[in-house]
């Protein structure tokens, strides 16, 4: 994945994965997943739904075929999009890559929303990759606030300290949620018979100790 408008195209194709969905019903889950930070406007999501059209990845029907009360109001029909064969093709493709963006901070949440897609080994690759980067993000913060000390006041100070204990809030989070896959990547299920969820943050800091 390249940008934001990758990130959105996977986040679309995952949850039509899920069920079809109209555009309305498709932007409130696109806001849920992706954040109210990152909200969508309509102007961003149909055009990438007609790029995926148009690539064959989803096909849009009428959501019923009888013209609905307000069809001569001027407003939008409600049309229900749905994966197609090359969609759900090139989606296991996306779902099954773990390189370098997937680790990334835009990346990595799409991504880990849609583990319960994702089969183990890659999704522990992924874990690891994001615990690596963050590592490497945290060292770089603790030199650089040994260098900078001094020259900072107390309200920079404090930022960089909030900073720094999110990151190693994290970075015990993915530690957690490692010991996890790699005691469930050999196919162990929860009653449903789809892969274990993954430890709460809770879980994850009392594993520490």
């Amino acid at each position: 994945m390249r940008g934001r408008s990758d990130v959105l195209e996977l986040a679309i194709l995952g949850l039509l994965q899920e069920t079809p969905m109209h555009g309305y019903e498709l932007r409130k889950r696109l806001n849920l997943l992706l954040g109210s930070f990152r909200a969508l406007s309509y102007g961003s999501l149909y055009p990438c739904l007609k790029g995926l059209v148009e690539r064959g990845l989803i096909v849009g029907s009428d959501a019923s075929q009888t013209p609905p009360p307000h069809a001569l109001s001027g407003k939008r029909a409600r049309i229900v999009y749905e994966l197609t064969a090359d969609g759900k093709e090139h989606l296991a493709q996306i779902l099954a890559s773990s390189g370098p963006t997937t680790w990334e901070d835009e990346h990595f949440d799409v991504r880990f929303a849609f583990f319960a897609q994702t089969d183990a080994e890659t999704r522990l690759r992924i874990l690891e990759g994001r615990r690596t980067r963050l590592t490497e993000r945290l060292e770089n913060v603790r030199q650089s606030a040994v260098r900078t000390r001094e020259r900072l006041d107390e309200y920079t100070l404090e930022l960089q300290r909030h900073g720094l204990e999110q990151v190693e809030r994290e970075v015990r989070w993915l530690d957690g949620l490692i010991d996890n896959e790699r005691g469930t990547r050999r196919g162990t299920t929860d009653g449903d018979g789809r892969p274990a969820g993954p430890t709460t943050a809770d879980d994850a800091a009392a594993s520490q100790h």
